[in-house]
């Protein structure tokens, strides 16, 4: 990884622990480096799955056709209308950042718009908590929160197996944990 600088401060997304703070929704305007386009035969229906269960907001719209939707710097989502949608949900995924304690509040807001609508939360090898979500449209949508960082967890010998050490770890210390 020696190849890599550090560019978290470029990111919205906050160090992780138990009292990461989301950012607040992002209403600027910029070009945007990589968004989502999702068709969607019910354009009304989908912005209310999107604002209610996701957490976004409508940065604007063009009636019938478009919705621009966004939550942080940088999560950007097109809704565009169209005359059907996918009938089964593909494999391919696309994925945002949240914290944890945005995670419970999410699986509830979905689960009571569309009960089947979520998988999860899991747990993952590389300490993130994700959540899997089928939007009205057959889209994947996963929410995935870094978790605090143990440098003596399996995740942590997981993520250095690959290359990958927190600022401020080195080796010397990991071993101290092992």
């Amino acid at each position: 990884m020696s190849d890599y600088y550090n560019a978290v401060e470029m990111s919205p997304v906050p160090p992780p622990g138990p009292d990461a703070v989301p950012p607040e929704p992002f209403r600027g305007i910029y070009g945007m480096p990589a968004f989502a386009t999702i068709p969607t035969s019910d354009l009304t229906a989908s912005v209310d799955f999107w604002v209610r269960g996701l957490g976004f907001f409508e940065l604007f719209g063009i009636p019938g056709r478009l919705v621009h939707l966004r939550r942080w710097a940088f999560q950007d989502v097109l809704l565009v209308s169209a005359g059907s949608v996918p009938e089964q949900t593909p494999a391919m995924s696309f994925s945002f950042a949240c914290v944890l304690s945005q995670v419970d509040t999410l699986v509830e807001a979905c689960r009571t718009l569309r009960p089947d609508s979520v998988d999860g939360p899991r747990d993952t090898p590389w300490n993130t908590r994700d959540v899997a979500v089928t939007t009205p449209e057959n889209a994947r949508i996963v929410f995935t929160a870094a978790k605090p960082f143990d440098p003596a967890s399996q995740e942590a010998r997981n993520l250095e197996a690959i290359g990958i050490t927190p600022p401020g770890v080195t080796h010397a210390d990991h071993e101290q944990h092992a």
